[in-house]
């Protein structure tokens, strides 16, 4: 049997709450004289019921008693019902003092209105709560409920609980909620047992739950992943709450309770940002931001934005992503000091004339290339892009007098196997280089993966998980270092605040994940049994990739910084001309297309480079 659409009209509710004061007072009349009415009762009621009812009807049109849905009457709402109910009974005091100090009588006896009050307040309150409970009786007998528990025990909960009445009719039945502080056990909440967090695993086998509501706020990653691989013992489904600010006009909708993200188990403890060094670093200026609509480049557009500076140039070649950068920054972040220009960082003229046009002050170089396979494939634009797209922008920031230049780069610049990792490292040892004799302060952050970025490994998993598998990895025993676009970009407005130029920052990415478990816990967060409901295939390693990424390689260490998430790498100078000749050898190159020799000199530019399960391995037996 399914709830009937219908519901009661609010004028029937607000009559029939009427009808009940009517009851009360006469019933309180009743009582007081000993369940006799005589001449002098008759007389008085006359008078006191017209009054009493106008003081309750209007505080019931006032505070919208009759509003709500009786059958989802929630402790709110009997709390409301209470204090309007006291209101009305405060008023009709003061009226019958005010009326006793004129005429020496009272109109309603003080007696016959502290009963009237506990009457209408009880009936009010109960009757709500009957057809509530009446309601889940006639129409849940036959429904089969899933059994749920909510951590958390405090007005967020509440909310929930309330939420799933209201929303869900009758699908889910809350059996406990969990204090994750453990002060409040034994207690109950909404008419449901409080339980402490060491009960967790207890109630999840005695009442066969299948969902689990994480109602708290902020909570600290370590506590969710443990709750979340309790959750895949128990063959449970975890699920999140969304914070306040996305409620839809402050109410939240059992649609926005989501299955938790894979992004969410790989969220560590917030970053603390020197926001005001930060802010004296972008406040007021202008900024270039080369790379702008990809992953990288859109997310520090919308950090940088938060600063407040004087402009924010937006510089890519993807038109479609630029567009959609500009409609968010218009309609969504509210951020108009803006101006978008499609070009290419390989265009010389074209970028000498955002130079000359809008005098940025600093420049976040985000613009690259970045996939593995693709560019060992096509070496010649990836050292086209990475290395003198670097050297166009970044001589380009010396002759217009930049102040400060950040480039982003990559853990598989360190002791790289690929030629996209070498082509990163090329471009980081050319403007460490130039750094040496240049007013341009040059700085370098260098990371890993960056969760849900373009193209990377945890948006290709949700599609063929959604397609219905396989989930495809190349190595069972391959591993990545992993942070959230966001995280990412805190740290590169960090380093870039405090940097003074030359070196390179590298930020503490956690611990390495292998990418196989990565896939497990996505598997089992889309309620999908692996083996059953999906495979997972290996396919080996690609070109240029690696089992394990490194921050460091083998002859640099670091130096901490203010900063427990960023440190810097202790790096060996180079010989400015050496490395400009090398360079220049290189680009002369490029137009010939040829790709080994292309390969081959950025090896004598990087000794340590050394190809794996490349076509250009054999350029490593003559070393």
């Amino acid at each position: 049997m399914t709830a009937p659409v219908n519901h009661t009209p609010r004028w029937l509710v607000f009559l029939i709450d009427i009808a009940i004061c009517l009851f009360s007072i006469c019933f309180a009349y009743f009582v007081r004289f000993e369940f006799r009415f005589n001449e002098f009762v008759i007389e008085s009621l006359k008078t006191v019921i017209p009054l009493l009812l106008f003081v309750r009807a209007l505080s019931f049109i006032i505070f919208r008693t009759y509003a709500g849905l009786i059958r989802y009457t929630s402790a709110k709402d009997s709390e409301r019902i209470f204090i309007v109910v006291t209101v009305g009974s405060i008023v009709l005091t003061i009226i019958n003092l005010v009326y006793f100090q004129y005429y020496k009588v009272l109109i309603i006896p003080n007696s016959i209105l502290v009963i009237d009050f506990f009457i209408t307040s009880i009936i009010l309150i109960g009757s709500r709560l009957a057809v509530k409970a009446l309601y889940y009786s006639l129409f849940s007998a036959s429904s089969e409920k899933e059994s749920i528990i909510i951590y958390g025990a405090e007005q967020f909960a509440s909310i929930v609980k309330n939420t799933l009445d209201r929303d869900s009719g009758t699908n889910f039945s809350v059996m406990a909620f969990i204090d994750p502080f453990d002060k409040n056990e034994g207690k109950k909440l909404e008419g449901i047992s409080i339980y402490n967090s060491d009960k967790l695993e207890y109630l999840m086998q005695k009442y066969e739950i299948s969902k689990l509501i994480i109602a708290i706020k902020n909570i600290d990653p370590v506590k969710r992943n443990r709750l979340v691989e309790l959750c895949f013992q128990y063959n449970v489904k975890a699920l999140n709450v969304p914070d306040v600010k996305t409620w839809i006009n402050g109410v939240l909708s059992i649609n926005q309770i989501k299955s938790i993200k894979i992004e969410e188990l790989l969220e560590r403890n917030p970053i603390v940002l020197d926001k005001q060094k930060i802010s004296d670093d972008l406040k007021g200026r202008v900024v270039l931001i080369t790379g702008a609509a990809g992953s990288i480049g859109s997310e520090l557009v919308r950090q940088i934005a938060k600063f407040e500076p004087k402009k924010i140039i937006l510089f890519d070649q993807a038109e479609t992503p630029l567009y959609d950068l500009d409609l968010e920054l218009r309609e969504t972040i509210l951020f108009f000091d803006f101006e978008v220009v499609i070009g290419s960082v390989t265009n010389s003229y074209r970028t000498r004339k955002v130079f000359e046009f809008f005098k940025p002050s600093i420049v976040f170089h985000a613009a690259a290339y970045k996939h593995v396979p693709m560019m060992e494939n096509n070496p010649t634009e990836a050292i086209y892009n990475n290395v003198y797209g670097t050297k166009v922008i970044s001589e380009l920031a010396v002759e217009f007098g930049v102040d400060k230049f950040v480039m982003i780069s990559t853990d598989k610049a360190v002791n790289p196997s690929s030629i996209m990792g070498a082509s990163k490292r090329i471009a980081e040892i050319f403007i460490q280089t130039l750094n040496q004799n240049s007013t341009t302060r040059f700085i370098t952050t260098r990371f890993g993966n960056v969760l849900g970025s373009n193209g990377s490994v945890i948006p290709r998993f949700k599609k063929q998980i959604e397609m219905g598998g396989p989930i495809t990895i190349t190595h069972p025993e391959i591993t990545r270092f992993f942070m959230t676009i966001p995280e990412a970009c805190q740290l590169v407005l960090e380093a870039g605040a405090m940097g003074n130029g030359g070196e390179i920052f590298i930020f503490d990415m956690g611990e390495s994940v292998k990418i196989i478990d990565l896939a497990k816990k996505m598997i089992k967060l889309s309620g999908l049994v692996l083996g059953r409901d999906i495979q997972i295939n290996f396919t080996g390693l690609r070109p240029g990739e690696k089992l394990y990424e490194e921050l460091l390689n083998n002859t640099e260490n670091t130096i901490s910084t203010h900063h427990p998430q960023i440190m810097i790498a202790r790096v060996c100078e180079h010989e400015p001309t050496a490395v400009f000749n090398q360079i220049d050898n290189l680009l002369e190159v490029l137009p010939k297309h040829k790709n080994f020799k292309l390969v081959s000199l950025m090896k004598e530019i990087i000794p340590e480079f050394e190809s794996q399960n490349s076509i250009f391995e054999e350029l490593d037996k003559n070393k």
